[in-house]
């Protein structure tokens, strides 16, 4: 139904209660737009959507398609003058409404959501990191340690980190930081592996460092080498064939390596550290490939070397809290437990139940070891020298 405001004219009491109704329509509907914005990002909505919302809740009122079809068709009873400046008088009042609802708005989301604990809310399922502006200035510290476990990163990139400040978008959580924390150092400094605790205010508590192994050396076992010697292979030795490298003269063995490339008589193997001493470049050597048996060990540590996990004992002491619990409860992966009595318990159930002394042997991410290795300490140091003392008397 088309309103007919030519007709209210005639009565200005109306007239104003008219425009005053519309202008509260519009700031209702924008108070509302921004409330909702507010409750579901957590941020101020910018000020055009609600008024624009406002505004098509003043031209809905006005039935406007209706009257702009009938003009278009040539209706004989077009706008009057007078409908089209009231109706120019309330869109100009409905759009000062909606920029002012806007306000109140986003300050009422405020206040009702700080009131029913939102903030806690929000920081038990993901802590987000406290930021003032449009940025969290994340700052390294002068001091980086190196992760146990991985080669040690160069000094001088060390040196080039320490203090420096990184910048990232606000409205991130603490986990999310984190990662993107990680992400700049490996790919902007070479940085293999990356241990880092943020705090909620964005603040690094701890960074460690570890180097990324380049070439063969990720698929090498830890204390393992590569050289290169002049030798006569095999015809069908390939790369993973374990051999004996005998000397021609005198006619002597030299060590067992395992083949890793074969390009003519240059023969690339992969050999004990302590082994590559008695190797040398000038001599040529004779291979004799051994049975072919399974190298489970070595294929476990090539695999745990290219990966971003890491494999770690703790023992864990008397007055660990992790004494009692299973080790389903755990956040790492436990590949065995040598027991407090000296047994070996591999590939413990989740059920398996932790005792003080028990070595855990576990492989997860830097982090979480680190986690696991505070956990496993003493958690009372004044509880344990008392202890410690009853135990002495």
């Amino acid at each position: 139904m088309t309103l007919q405001f030519a007709a209210v004219l005639d009565r200005p009491t109306v007239a104003a209660a008219q425009l005053l109704g519309l202008a509260v329509l519009s700031g209702g509907l924008s108070a509302a737009v921004a409330l909702l914005y507010r409750w579901y990002t957590r941020e101020r909505v910018q000020r055009g959507l609600p008024v624009l919302v406002g505004l098509a809740g003043v031209a809905v009122s006005f039935n406007t398609t209706a009257i702009l079809g009938q003009v278009l068709a040539g209706g004989t009873a077009p706008l009057s003058p007078e409908t089209a400046v009231f109706n120019v008088a309330a869109f100009l009042l409905a759009g000062f409404t909606a920029a002012g609802g806007v306000d109140v708005g986003d300050r009422l989301g405020n206040d009702l959501f700080a009131a029913t604990g939102s903030r806690s809310v929000e920081g038990e399922v993901s802590r987000v990191v406290e930021a003032v502006g449009r940025v969290i200035a994340v700052e390294l510290p002068e001091e980086i340690d190196d992760i146990v476990g991985y080669d040690p990163v160069p000094d001088e990139t060390k040196a080039q980190l320490a203090g420096r400040t990184f910048l990232f978008p606000r409205r991130l959580t603490v986990a999310d930081l984190e990662d993107r924390l990680r992400t700049r150092l490996k790919s902007d400094y070479g940085v293999g592996h990356v241990d880092v605790d943020v705090a909620a205010d964005g603040s690094v508590e701890f960074l460690a460092l570890g180097a990324r192994v380049a070439g063969i050396g990720p698929t090498l076992p830890p204390e393992t080498a590569a050289v290169v010697i002049r030798a006569d292979p095999a015809f069908a030795a390939s790369a993973g064939d374990v051999v004996q490298v005998w000397r021609r003269d005198p006619v002597e063995r030299v060590t067992t390596a395992e083949v890793r490339g074969v390009a003519g008589d240059a023969v690339t193997l992969a050999v004990d550290a302590a082994d590559t001493e008695v190797l040398d470049a000038d001599t040529e050597y004779r291979l004799v490939t051994l049975p072919t048996e399974a190298r489970l060990d070595r294929e476990f540590a090539s695999l745990l070397r290219g990966a971003e996990e890491t494999m770690s004992v703790v023992e864990l002491d008397a007055t660990s809290p992790l004494v009692g619990q299973p080790v389903g409860s755990l956040d790492v992966a436990v590949m065995a437990v040598r027991l407090a009595d000296g047994g070996i318990e591999a590939i413990p159930g989740r059920g398996h139940v932790l005792a003080a002394g028990d070595a855990v042997y576990a492989v997860a991410r830097p982090e979480l070891l680190r986690k696991l290795e505070v956990a496993a300490a003493v958690a009372d140091p004044a509880a344990a020298r008392a202890a410690s003392s009853e135990s002495d008397d």
